[in-house]
């Protein structure tokens, strides 16, 4: 096939792979073909990747949200795509949209640590 007859199928996948990602991260809607079942489920295992990820790098917002963290996280995150900046911008980002102040400069990385291991272990 000519180089120039190639385009229209390069186009039309990076649409499909931008209308994928935005149904995973984004809350678009799921591409034709795909089950929008499964690609609720693995949004849902983003956000959760996420969600821990935020925990480590912020644990004072989940000893301060305590049962309630994952859920407000998950209401932040839906729809939401991570910010560039990674976990670090995230968690500012979460922060802001609860309302709440930057942390102190210091956090208590042994904490961090700590809640990261419970929440990889499922009890969070």
């Amino acid at each position: 096939m000519p180089e120039h007859d190639e385009e229209p199928v390069r186009r039309a996948l990076g649409r499909a792979q931008a209308e994928l990602v935005a149904a995973l991260v984004a809350g678009g809607e799921a591409p034709e073909g795909f089950d929008v079942e499964r690609l609720r489920v693995q949004e849902s295992a983003l956000i959760s990747k996420r969600r821990g990820s935020v925990a480590r790098v912020r644990p004072d917002l989940v000893v301060l949200l305590g049962d309630g963290f994952a859920a407000r996280f998950d209401g932040y995150a839906r729809g939401r795509p991570k910010p560039e900046g990674g976990s670090r911008a995230d968690a500012r980002d979460f922060a802001a949209w609860l309302g709440l102040d930057p942390p102190a400069p210091r956090r208590d990385r042994g904490l961090g640590r700590l809640l990261g291991r419970v929440l990889r272990r499922g009890g969070g």
